[in-house]
C-alpha cells in the first residue's frame, strides 16, 4: 500500500470511480479504496439515460454495442392509458450494473490509479484515513461511500435529517425484449421499470414504499407485464435496495467532498441517478485542480436543481393515484407534450421552453 496519495477516494462503485477517473485526468495521484470487490452489483433499473452515456465518453469509458441494448425513449403506461416518446438526442443503452462497473474498473486501471479492493476504510485523520490498520496519507478526500455515507457522517454532515425513502426489488428474465424503449408501468402502490439489457435479458425493478413488496406482488398489479414475462426464466435472485431522495446544504467540509448518493441523491423514478454522479465528478474534479472546494458546492447545487424538481413532480404522481389518471389522460390526448416533458426532464431546453411546456400541461390537465 502506497503511504500516500494526492486524492483518497473512499467508495469504489460508479460514483467512486467516476471521480477518480475525472480527478486522474487532472493529474492527481489517485487511490480508490472500497470493502467490496469488484464487480459491484446494486439493485437498479440498469438503463443508462442519454446524459450518463455522454459523461462515460468524456471520462473515456468504452461501452460497446455488445454490452447491452440500444434505448430509444420512454414509455409510461397505467392500466387505462399509456403515452411514450423518443429521445430527441442521442440514445440511452440498457446495460448490467456489473458489466458497467468492470468497464470502468478497467477504465481506472488504464489511467493508472491504484484500486484497494477487500479494504475498508475505518475512519478519517487530519491529514488522512485509516486504512488496513495503517493511516494513508492524502490531501483531498473525496467521499463516495453510498447513501449510507460513513464519510457524510465523520465529517459532521448528516445534520438534515429529512429525506423520502422507497423500496427497489430487481431480478433478471430470459426474454427477447418486446420493446426499446424503458417501460414504466404504474399502479396504485408501485412502478415497475422494465429495461432491455440484450436480444435475450430483460431487467425488471419494482419500487414501492412498501418495504414488504417483492416482484411475484406486482404481476397482479401489472398484468400487461406479467403476460410479457410468461413463461420467462429468471437468470438472477431478487436482489433488493433502497431508494432515497435526500437534499444537503452542504458537500464538503475542510479537505473532504461528498459525490453520489453520499452527498444527496434523488428517486429512482427520475432515471437520473448516475448521470448526476458522473457529472458531479466532472465538476469536483475541475474544483479540486483549482483547489477551490466551494466551486464544487455551487456546481453541485445546480447539477442537482432539474433532476430534484422533476422527482418532486414523480413523486406526486406516485403518491396520487387520481392526479396520475387526470395526468396519464392529458398526455395521451397530446403526445408532443410528453416529448417535450422528457426534454425538459434530461435538460435539453430553455428556461422560457420549460415555462411554455408546463403551461401546456396544465391546460392539459384541467381539461382531462
Amino acid at each position: 500500500m502506497k503511504d500516500g496519495a494526492g486524492v483518497l477516494v473512499i467508495g469504489g462503485g460508479p460514483a467512486g470511480l467516476a471521480a477518480a477517473i475525472a480527478v486522474r485526468k487532472k493529474g492527481f495521484d489517485v487511490t480508490v479504496a472500497d470493502g467490496a470487490k469488484p464487480p459491484i452489483d446494486k439493485a437498479c433499473g440498469e438503463g443508462l439515460m442519454p446524459g450518463a452515456s455522454e459523461a462515460l465518453r468524456e471520462l473515456g469509458v468504452a461501452i460497446c454495442p455488445a454490452d447491452g441494448q440500444v434505448l430509444r425513449g420512454v414509455c409510461f403506461m397505467d392500466a387505462a392509458s399509456s403515452v411514450e416518446a423518443d429521445f430527441s438526442g442521442p440514445s440511452g443503452f440498457g446495460i448490467r450494473r456489473t458489466v458497467l462497473h468492470q468497464r470502468m474498473v478497467e477504465r481506472a486501471r488504464e489511467c493508472g490509479i491504484t484500486l484497494l479492493w477487500n479494504t475498508p476504510v475505518t475512519g478519517l485523520t487530519s491529514n488522512g484515513a485509516f486504512i488496513g490498520g495503517a493511516v494513508v496519507k492524502a490531501r483531498w478526500i473525496i467521499g463516495a461511500d453510498g447513501i449510507h455515507s460513513r464519510v457524510r457522517s465523520w465529517i459532521g454532515l448528516n445534520a438534515n435529517p429529512r429525506h423520502e425513502r422507497r423500496f427497489a426489488q430487481r431480478r433478471h428474465f430470459q426474454v427477447k425484449p418486446w420493446s426499446d424503449r424503458v417501460e414504466v408501468y404504474w399502479s396504485r402502490e408501485a412502478q415497475a421499470y422494465v429495461t432491455p439489457l440484450s436480444n435475450d435479458e430483460t431487467c425488471v425493478s419494482l419500487v414501492s414504499r412498501n418495504p414488504r413488496m417483492r416482484l411475484e406482488d406486482a404481476w397482479r398489479q401489472f398484468p400487461r407485464l406479467a403476460g410479457h414475462l410468461l413463461g420467462s426464466t429468471p437468470s438472477s435472485v431478487e436482489r433488493g435496495a433502497l431508494t432515497v431522495t435526500r437534499r444537503m446544504g452542504k458537500v464538503y467540509r475542510g479537505n473532504v467532498a461528498l459525490t453520489g448518493d453520499a452527498s444527496g441523491s434523488v428517486d429512482a423514478i427520475t432515471g437520473e441517478g448516475l448521470r448526476l454522479s458522473f457529472r458531479q465528478a466532472i465538476a469536483l474534479a475541475a474544483a479540486l485542480h483549482e483547489g477551490k472546494l466551494e466551486r464544487y458546492q455551487r456546481a453541485h447545487r445546480r447539477l442537482a436543481k432539474r433532476p430534484n424538481i422533476m422527482g418532486r413532480l414523480l413523486l406526486l404522481l406516485d403518491r396520487y393515484p387520481s392526479l396520475r389518471r387526470r395526468a396519464f389522460r392529458g398526455l395521451a390526448r397530446e403526445p408532443e407534450l410528453f416529448a417535450r416533458l422528457l426534454e425538459a426532464h434530461l435538460g435539453q431546453d430553455s428556461p422560457k421552453f420549460l415555462a411554455a411546456t408546463g403551461l401546456r400541461l396544465g391546460w392539459q390537465f384541467l381539461t382531462a
